[in-house]
C-alpha cells in the first residue's frame, strides 16, 4: 500500500515562507507525476503546481513567481517552497501522485493534507 505523508504547514504572515514536503512510502517502482493541490473552504480543489519525473513543471498561474516545485526521485518526494505569501493562498493543501507504479499496479493517491494559514 502506497502512502502519502504531508509536512510543512502553518500559520504565517503575510509576505512570508513556507516549505510543504510529502514523502510517498510502500513498494514504489515510479511515480510519473507529483504535485500539490489546494482547497479553501467553500472552493473547489485547485491544482497548484505539479512535476514530472523528467523535470517539467506546471503552475496555476496565481502562484508562479512566487511557489517553487521540487522532486527527490529517489527518495519519492516532492516540495513545495511557498515565498511572498497572500491570504488568499489559504488552504488546506494536498499532495498528489498521479501513475504510481507499485507492486499492487498503477494508481492515483492523495496525502490527507495540510492546513496552510496566511494572516497577520
Amino acid at each position: 500500500q502506497v502512502q502519502l505523508v504531508e509536512s510543512g504547514g502553518g500559520l504565517v504572515q503575510p509576505g512570508g515562507s513556507l516549505r510543504l514536503s510529502c514523502a510517498a512510502s510502500g513498494s514504489i517502482f515510479t511515480i510519473y507525476v507529483m504535485g500539490w493541490y489546494r482547497q479553501a473552504p467553500g472552493k473547489q480543489r485547485e491544482l497548484v503546481a505539479k512535476m514530472t519525473s523528467g523535470g517539467s513543471t506546471n503552475y496555476i498561474d496565481s502562484v508562479k513567481g512566487r511557489f517553487t516545485i521540487s522532486r527527490d526521485n529517489l527518495k519519492n518526494t516532492v516540495y513545495l517552497q511557498m515565498n511572498s505569501l497572500k491570504p488568499e493562498d489559504t488552504a488546506v493543501y494536498y499532495c498528489n501522485a498521479d501513475s504510481v507504479v507499485s507492486a499492487t499496479g498503477v494508481s492515483n493517491y492523495w496525502g490527507k493534507g495540510t492546513q496552510v494559514t496566511v494572516s497577520s
